[in-house]
């Protein structure tokens, strides 16, 4: 089936969820019920490394947290699952997440794309 891209130009205004994962580890029930205030989780990544994005539970990207006007942003680093890279690894949406929706984006001067502040539409 060809499907020209122009015929799916009515999905573009679709929302869909868009997390980034922090990593991941695993506790027993008995660890989770002594969570508390002050308790510390160690997660399964390194400071240095790329976080996953993704879109609805599907890995696009890679990226790393920056601050954007007192609020947690993303700088997309790399895209991952294309089909020239043989695509990404698959998998579950177990660890800690930051959500939001994709929408439209104004650039930044260096070139960064800033997607809608969620607060600002939510006081509308």
């Amino acid at each position: 089936m060809n499907i020209h891209p122009r015929s799916l130009d009515f999905l573009r205004d679709v929302d869909v969820r868009l997390s980034v994962e922090l990593g991941r580890t695993h506790l027993t029930l008995r660890e989770v019920l002594t969570l508390g205030p002050e308790s510390l989780v160690v997660l399964d990544r390194m400071t240095d490394e790329l976080l996953d994005v993704m879109v609805n539970g599907k890995p696009i990207a890679k990226g790393e947290v920056i601050a954007h006007n007192g609020r947690f942003g993303l700088r997309i680093v790399e895209m991952t699952g294309h089909e020239s890279d043989g695509g990404a690894e698959g998998g579950g949406h177990a660890g800690g997440h930051a959500g939001g929706h994709a929408g439209g984006h104004a650039g930044g001067e260096t070139g960064d794309a800033v997607l809608p502040d969620p607060a600002a539409s939510d006081a509308e």
